[in-house]
């Protein structure tokens, strides 16, 4: 039973060595508000509720650091910005920009965009009833062009 233990124990401190890369960019060429206007209410709703997933620059909490919640982190930030990300909108092309809209959309009317499980440990980024109609009437704003 110990050699056991000490098996899972080394195995879990290896495991702290094979980390994911961070997303986290300087680039802000492809944004958003480098082409649409995002005023400041939606820019502050972006930033708290879906930028960690959905732009190349996450804030990461402490439990990041830990092997394999690490990689669960990254893997969950990068499947996100692929639907959508808002750090890289300028180079989408026309019909990209017009199926994301529609999917976004759609998201916010059914509430399920901020993820329950992102909430969990992410409070502040719940969204009430008047930031969900403010980010749903700038979303049908955005021309798909």
């Amino acid at each position: 039973m110990k050699k056991i233990l000490l098996g899972v124990l080394v195995g879990l401190i290896l495991i702290q060595f094979i980390r994911p890369e961070k997303n986290s960019s300087k680039d802000f060429a492809n944004d958003i508000s480098t082409i649409i206007n995002v005023p400041e209410e939606v820019q502050q709703i972006i930033k708290t509720s879906c930028a960690d997933c959905h732009s190349n620059n996450t804030k990461y909490p402490w439990y990041s650091e830990i092997a394999p919640v690490s990689w669960y982190l990254a893997q969950h930030v990068n499947e996100g910005k692929e639907h959508l990300n808002f750090s890289e909108w300028a180079a989408y092309n026309k019909d990209q920009k017009s199926h994301i809209l529609k999917d976004l959309e759609e998201e916010i009317e059914e509430h399920k965009m901020p993820l329950k499980s992102y909430l969990i440990l992410h409070k502040e980024a719940e969204l009430t009833k008047n930031q969900y109609e403010t980010i749903l009437n700038w979303v049908k704003t955005i021309p798909s062009e």
